[in-house]
């Protein structure tokens, strides 16, 4: 069918729009994607065996502000 997911799609709330986008690009350089790694990030979280802490990849400056 189209438009159908195999899996359940999952939302995520109150992440504001240049947060998501910096969390795209930061997960691009590192040849992934945000569903992959908030994947990891959760196995992680729950203590699945065999996961390891993720690593937040090499990359430009945040636009964090003071």
């Amino acid at each position: 069918m189209a438009n159908q997911h195999r899996q359940k799609l999952r939302g995520v709330r109150g992440v504001d729009d240049e947060l998501w986008t910096d969390f795209g690009d930061a997960t691009a350089r590192n040849d992934s994607d945000r569903s992959a790694a908030i994947r990891h990030f959760m196995q992680w979280y729950v203590r699945r065996s065999g996961v390891e802490h993720p690593r937040r990849p090499a990359g430009e400056a945040s636009r964090e502000t003071a």
